[in-house]
């Protein structure tokens, strides 16, 4: 079965309709089953994303693909950082 991407639009829109199925009183399994996702999805959406507006959404994924990268730069960086110490070491 392929993974289906949602967009942070939609992960939003479907939290908010889960959340007015909810106040109606159905059962977190049908609610899942309504909006096509799993339970599993459906909580860590909830954990993730609940609560927040579709503009603060996609600021948090801008966020965390910025955080990515920087990371990537330090660990680079720290690399370098000990190939230079060994090159500096020398055999004397």
């Amino acid at each position: 079965m392929p993974q289906k991407c949602h967009t942070v639009d939609q992960v939003v829109a479907k939290l908010r309709k889960a959340d007015v199925e909810f106040g109606k009183g159905k059962k977190v399994p049908k609610i899942c089953k309504l909006l096509g996702v799993t339970e599993h999805t459906c909580y860590r959406w909830r954990q993730k994303c609940g609560g927040m507006k579709p503009e603060m959404a996609r600021q948090l994924k801008v966020l965390e693909k910025e955080n990515a990268r920087l990371k990537k730069m330090v660990a680079e960086q720290a690399l370098d950082m000990e190939i230079l110490k060994e090159a500096a070491k020398g055999n004397w």
